[in-house]
């Protein structure tokens, strides 16, 4: 399995891409949120993807850098498919709340030879806290984050051999998350900036975290890799050093603080 990120910024980036990735499991693809834009095309083509292939599609919320990349996504498949240059389904997996605004906005944004095939072979699934389903052959929990903000969910994929991933969103961890963040083998998790800038960027005041909060939140979850991403980047040139020196501090296990289209292998 590998995990391919496509972005690692925070809402109002202009040096990098908004925060989404996709796992990629024996030839097949889970793709996670769109960022805010059309540049998800140009991500998934610069880490040598296609979007053809991302046939399963999970948006976290509702925020618009996360999901009108998700809307430039089902322009591409349904056009395609009205064109007859697209074969089968994809899938679409979200809370009530975004799956009804990708409905209402692709009604209103595309046409109808193109809307058409939505819920006839784009099919948008509404998913609901504490459920599983089979995703790429892999069981995917997803779970309500309990955001103050937005309705958000994460999820957490049974990777096999005792293994998990969990994505716990671009908020703070909330206890309500523990049962299936707890002893993940990846865990991934939003780090807005260091702890030694909290005063210039002010990430609880957005209701996100630091570097540092983000290490000792995965050293008492007993994770064994852990992700940061959704960060700023006024300091992108050296964040990977920067967000490290301070994280490894606080945190024993493995740290990865990636670059926009980085691959890890999982």
């Amino acid at each position: 399995m590998k995990l391919t990120i496509l972005g690692t910024g925070n809402a109002t980036v202009t040096e990098c891409y908004n925060t989404c990735f996709v796992i990629e499991d024996e030839g097949k693809y889970f793709m996670v949120d769109g960022g805010g834009g059309n540049t998800i095309l140009h991500q998934l083509k610069a880490a040598d993807l296609k979007w053809q292939d991302m046939r399963n599609i999970f948006v976290t919320h509702k925020h618009i850098d996360h999901i009108l990349g998700i809307i430039w996504m089902v322009r591409m498949i349904t056009q395609n498919m009205a064109r007859g240059a697209y074969d089968g389904d994809a899938t679409i997996y979200a809370h009530d709340e975004v799956i009804g605004l990708i409905r209402d906005l692709s009604m209103k944004l595309l046409n109808a030879k193109e809307t058409k095939f939505i819920d006839d072979r784009l099919h948008l699934v509404e998913v609901h806290d504490g459920e599983t389903l089979s995703i790429n052959g892999r069981e995917v929990t997803f779970f309500d984050i309990q955001s103050t903000k937005a309705k958000q969910f994460g999820f957490c994929m049974d990777m096999g051999e005792g293994k998990k991933l969990t994505c716990c969103g671009d908020e703070p961890f909330n206890e309500c998350e523990n049962n299936y963040a707890k002893d993940s083998t990846w865990l991934l998790h939003e780090a807005f900036c260091l702890f030694s800038e909290a005063d210039k960027f002010k990430p609880y005041e957005k209701h996100h975290s630091t570097v540092k909060d983000a290490c000792e939140l995965a050293s008492s979850l007993n994770a064994q890799n852990l992700i940061l991403y959704h960060t700023e980047d006024k300091s992108i040139k050296s964040r990977k050093e920067l967000y490290m020196e301070e994280g490894m501090k606080y945190f024993q296990g493995k740290l990865y603080v990636p670059y926009d289209l980085e691959v890890i292998d999982l």
